[in-house]
């Protein structure tokens, strides 16, 4: 027989549920990612025509940018002609420098902004190179997939601050894409026009707008990539106290980069070179608005999965049904439930009165018996057939008389009669004042709480000579 031992059992008891649920993240373009991948021709067309409304560009320009024509960049050579991008087709390419953007690479090339955010501090950040041999084998290190410490002490901010600008500069095409370049030059002539017609500043709410656009048609990757760029550009930029890198210094750095066509250097394009610096540090300034699509693209791409019939144009929401276009149409249905809320706020105002002047009967009806009672159920019955006081307002009472006052005694007793009849004769009884006056209004609900709740003052009905 085997011998028994005692045993122990540590149970935990969780009151959470066996499968908790996953916390919803909300993505407000949710639907516009959804029709740029289920209806790739729809996107294009929705954001394109609305992108057109805000620039203009040519036939070539506009092919250009939906890619039906290879893009082409001007030359300010003698031969003065459009040279196409066969520089392109590059012969040696590494695994993740001078290669085709991709996730992959992105995701190496992260590290690098990972390790940045922690020295944006550092004073002359993306200005100062770093050294030639790190610089090699971090280059070496990132092409064959080794991981590499960079919090080893080894290597300096610097370094990797140099090695991303390497990585940009060397991408097959600019992180903004070449097909983008003359639309980046339209947004940066978007200027506000004075009453004259004349340029004044730029229009920067449009320029914001045309970005947000622009930016949906790149490629995921160069999207995803961009992102990451400007974020940790925008954060460098606010710490310009410590590490003097404004957000213009860092579009001097920058711009070579992610903007100007390849193959091109500062004098092909000098025309454009202060136009190109200032768009880049637009960008940066305002990069926490530019990844969200306009609201209006938002709406109208829920439209395309809700079986509507509509236009792809910002300007013909306006004409779209209320159920149709309910979240941007909400400012427009406050303005006209504004105008019913004022009736109503009446009619409830009035409804609060009434059952407030009702409670107040039944209170005198359950006061016990005397003068008082019986003058204040008389002013309710007459007032209204029904017994319910609807419309009382008295008319506006002339100064309270105190009904018992030191000085009153004192005539009483030194005038006697003659003060009585004088008294009389100025304060008519409340049944003359109605024979002459007709019934007093109900609505003086103050002068009425006061006599019920005994407070020393009297119901105050007009004379005639107020009345005159």
């Amino acid at each position: 027989m085997s011998e028994s031992r005692d045993t122990s059992c540590n149970i935990v008891i969780s009151n959470e549920p066996l499968f908790s649920r996953k916390p919803i993240i909300f993505n407000p373009d949710f639907f516009v990612e959804k029709l740029r991948h289920e209806k790739p021709e729809v996107f294009l067309e929705l954001v394109v025509s609305n992108l057109t409304r805000l620039i203009d560009l040519p036939g070539t320009e506009f092919a250009q940018l939906i890619g039906e024509e290879e893009p082409c960049l001007p030359s300010n050579t003698s031969s003065s002609f459009f040279r196409p991008f066969n520089f392109l087709k590059r012969k040696e390419k590494g695994v993740v420098f001078g290669a085709p953007l991709t996730e992959e690479g992105i995701a190496q090339v992260y590290q690098l902004i990972e390790y940045l955010y922690k020295n944006l501090h550092v004073e002359g950040l993306f200005r100062i190179p770093g050294n030639s041999m790190r610089l090699q084998y971090l280059k070496e290190a990132l092409n064959s997939g080794v991981d590499v410490d960079l919090n080893s002490g080894v290597f300096h901010p610097n370094d990797i601050a140099t090695l991303l600008k390497m990585f940009l500069g060397e991408l097959p095409e600019p992180l903004l894409s070449h097909r983008h370049y003359n639309a980046h030059l339209k947004i940066a002539d978007l200027m506000v026009f004075d009453t004259k017609g004349k340029k004044t500043v730029p229009d920067k709410e449009r320029q914001i707008e045309a970005l947000q656009l622009l930016f949906l048609l790149l490629p995921l990757a160069n999207r995803n990539l961009l992102k990451l760029l400007l974020d940790l550009l925008y954060q460098t930029a606010k710490q310009q106290e410590k590490n003097k890198m404004s957000a213009y210094n860092l579009a001097l750095m920058f711009a070579p980069h992610i903007l100007w066509p390849r193959n091109l250097v500062a004098a092909d394009i000098q025309e454009n070179i202060t136009k190109l610096n200032n768009s880049t540090a637009f960008l940066i300034k305002h990069s926490q608005k530019l990844f969200r699509a306009p609201a209006y693209i938002r709406e109208l791409a829920r439209l395309q999965f809700t079986g509507s019939k509509l236009s792809m144009i910002k300007d013909d929401l306006d004409i779209l049904p209320a159920q149709d276009c309910s979240d941007l149409l909400i400012m427009k249905n406050a303005k006209r439930t504004g105008l019913h809320s004022v009736s109503r706020l009446k009619e409830e105002t009035q409804q609060h009165t009434e059952e407030a002047l009702k409670e107040l009967f039944k209170h005198v009806s359950n006061m016990p018996n005397s003068a008082k009672k019986k003058r204040l159920v008389r002013q309710f019955h007459k007032s209204s057939a029904t017994g319910t006081p609807e419309g009382f307002i008295s008319p506006k009472p002339k100064k309270h008389i105190r009904s018992k006052s030191f000085g009153g005694r004192i005539k009483r007793k030194v005038l006697g009669g003659q003060y009585m009849s004088e008294r009389k004769s100025k304060n008519p009884t409340p049944d003359k004042v109605i024979e002459s006056y007709g019934y007093p209004q109900v609505g003086d609900v103050e002068n009425l709480e006061q006599e019920t709740l005994g407070v020393n003052r009297i119901i105050t009905i007009p004379t005639k000579e107020s009345a005159m």
